[in-house]
């Protein structure tokens, strides 16, 4: 849904853009006669507003998206190459404050098997290295649980993920708790009204708790995961048993957590050598 809207408001801005820059009512056709310079002309006025390369090479995504839809599928529009976007090094946070995390946010729910299911979900992320995605993706066909389970990822990828004890507790508690019915081909994580979980929910609660807990705005639900596979790595595992249990199509997105933990000891060795 924030894709969608995202490249709503792209294609409003482009055609916005067009209207005076060519100073004619833009339709498909006109969409069609776009050139380089065009495009070019169009990001150097986003530029303006203080576009980052991040926010420029989305705005390109769409706006081609945009010309492929409009010719009908045509994917020989405009050339431009996208701007340089610096891949950032995700931001771990400890162990202590991913467990008050959860704890919080199951405190301030407003009810007892709700507060079981958050548990649920945000120690998944934490403690199994799920996306929120995945997490509210499970069905009831994990249940019985057992010592893994099997998770359905990005393109469709399955793997299978251990289960920590803890994992397994909090994923019980609100199965015996919820108060509807629990079906193998349904949803297991179910919205207040019985719904689908939805991970805006999610992320609120986290918001939230964060704010409660003076935690950094950088703390949200994919920072759980960010930080199970930091703690990992910091702990011996190696790069290729990482990959298979975060579910990456290849190793490189893997690779960034080795920067996560250089990062993490250089931090330790600045706060606590006397030389440093």
């Amino acid at each position: 849904m924030h894709t969608v809207r995202a490249y709503q408001a792209t294609a409003e801005r482009l055609i916005a853009f067009l209207g005076v820059h060519w100073g004619q009512a833009i339709d498909a056709a006109a969409l069609g006669r776009l050139s380089t310079a065009d495009l070019r002309a169009f990001l150097a006025f986003r530029r303006a507003d203080g576009l980052s390369n991040t926010s420029a090479a989305r705005e390109l995504s769409a706006v081609r998206a945009l010309l492929g839809f409009a010719s009908g599928g045509d994917t020989t529009g405009p050339a431009m190459k996208g701007p340089r976007v610096k891949k950032g090094i995700p931001r771990p946070i400890s162990p202590d404050e991913a467990v008050a995390l959860a704890d919080d946010v199951a405190e301030s729910a407003a009810e007892p098997w709700i507060a079981a299911r958050d548990l649920a979900v945000l120690l998944l992320l934490y403690g199994a290295g799920l996306r929120i995605g995945e997490a509210v993706g499970l069905t009831g066909a994990i249940l019985p649980l057992g010592e893994t389970i099997t998770v359905t990822g990005k393109r469709d990828k399955t793997r299978i993920v251990p289960l920590l004890p803890p994992v397994r507790a909090a994923i019980e508690d609100y199965a015996r708790l919820t108060p509807w019915p629990i079906n193998r081909a349904a949803p297991l994580f179910r919205g207040a009204k019985g719904g689908e979980l939805a991970p805006a929910i999610i992320r609120r609660s986290v918001q939230a708790a964060r704010a409660r807990l003076g935690l950094g705005e950088r703390t949200t639900p994919h920072a759980l995961r960010h930080s199970f596979a930091t703690h990992l790595l910091g702990r011996g595992a190696d790069l290729r048993s990482l990959q298979e249990l975060l579910g990456h199509a290849s190793l490189s997105s893997t690779q960034i957590y080795t920067q996560v933990d250089a990062a993490h000891l250089l931090d330790v060795y600045r706060n606590a050598h006397p030389r440093a």
